[in-house]
């Protein structure tokens, strides 16, 4: 029996590609710490997400091809790690945070706080170091959405603001900042400066993913943060409604003029049908359907995924309780659109360079 050597596992493993990155693993630099002993192979593969959705056809096809192009080999011990992929530098603002990526709707009510805070929720789950701003100004729902309705923020040794922490989540919102009831009447300048001290003026620390819960429409806050931040990119948010994806329709054309160029990762259709609890097998399209389809096939974005209407899930957002509390078929179904959502970052970064500031 020849003994194993490092050169063969990294041969061996060569023939193994990432399906979205197309590329081999080892050319990607995410095999780590080879051992060979005796007829013992192991090894890390480390993924650009812990949300990965291929993690284990990539851990079975890294298996096989030890197999068949060592036959020596007997005991192959894989350890799947993850490292988040970036494309932000340490001279950008808030250098600790790797991804930056801001939720987007064209008008209100189609539930993006909701789909933020549960995409927050999913990476975390996945085990993911994520944080949550809530830059609605003016109709703050995070602190609800995330159970610290009441809650307030405090000021660290640096004067800094310290985010509130919800399961291992970071959150920031302006309704931690002021009473209950009281209407935020602030002009445009205004506004701008709050959302600059949420992002400046806090201590956000290491994070793998910042989700930031935008305000509906195209205004200030908008426009502030991509002058003042280099975004990973957008998600935008819709229903199936005419209306809805009509204006979706408008402020996908603002993030992608010439002027903005901004990233669109791709659309979330929250709503999309109603499935009743005594007949699962029914489908009713309350507000129409195919409504980002035709925005995917006219902008040529992804849908990352479609969210019926899930009772549970309303219930759970109103309560502020995780719905990854317990698994049922929400939740599956909103890990499936996190792992999709976190492919697409990971693809994303692999092709180029985040969003310029403007």
């Amino acid at each position: 029996m020849n003994e194993i050597t490092v050169k063969q596992i990294l041969q061996a493993l060569s023939h193994v590609d990432d399906p979205d990155l197309k590329k081999d693993i080892v050319t990607l630099g995410m095999v780590k710490d080879i051992k060979a002993e005796g007829r013992n192979v192991s090894f890390t593969v480390e993924l650009t997400t812990p949300a990965c959705p291929l993690k284990a056809e990539i851990e079975k096809a890294c298996r096989n091809a030890i197999k068949h192009f060592i036959s020596d080999a007997e005991n192959i011990d894989i350890n799947m790690s993850a490292r988040v992929s970036s494309r932000r530098d340490k001279s950008e603002v808030l250098p600790g945070v790797k991804n930056i990526i801001a939720i987007a709707s064209g008008k209100g009510g189609v539930g993006k706080s909701t789909v933020a805070a549960n995409l927050a929720f999913g990476l975390s789950h996945l085990g993911a170091k994520v944080g949550l701003l809530d830059a609605d100004i003016y109709g703050p729902s995070v602190p609800i959405i995330m159970g610290l309705k009441g809650s307030h923020t405090q000021i660290n040794s640096n004067g800094k603001m310290i985010p509130l922490e919800k399961d291992g989540i970071k959150v920031l919102s302006i309704g931690f900042m002021i009473k209950e009831n009281q209407p935020v009447v602030w002009r445009g300048p205004m506004i701008s400066s709050a959302f600059k001290q949420l992002i400046n003026d806090a201590d956000w620390g290491d994070l793998d993913y910042l989700i930031i819960d935008l305000p509906p429409g195209t205004g200030d806050i908008h426009l502030t943060m991509v002058q003042h931040l280099k975004l990973t990119g957008i998600v935008m948010v819709t229903t199936p409604q005419d209306v809805a994806i009509a204006d979706c329709r408008r402020a996908m054309s603002m993030y992608l003029s010439e002027n903005i160029n901004t990233s669109i990762i791709g659309i979330i259709e929250n709503m999309s049908w109603f499935v009743p609890d005594d007949a699962p097998e029914k489908k009713y399209f309350i507000f129409g359907e195919g409504g980002a389809t035709k925005l995917s096939d006219e902008f040529n974005i992804p849908i990352i995924g479609q969210i019926p209407m899930f009772q549970n899930l309303q219930t759970k957002a109103d309560n502020g309780t995780n719905p990854y509390a317990e698994s049922n078929s929400a939740t599956q179904h909103l890990i499936k659109i996190t792992e999709e959502f976190a492919r697409l970052v990971s693809i994303k970064n692999s092709q180029i360079s985040t969003t310029s500031q403007i």
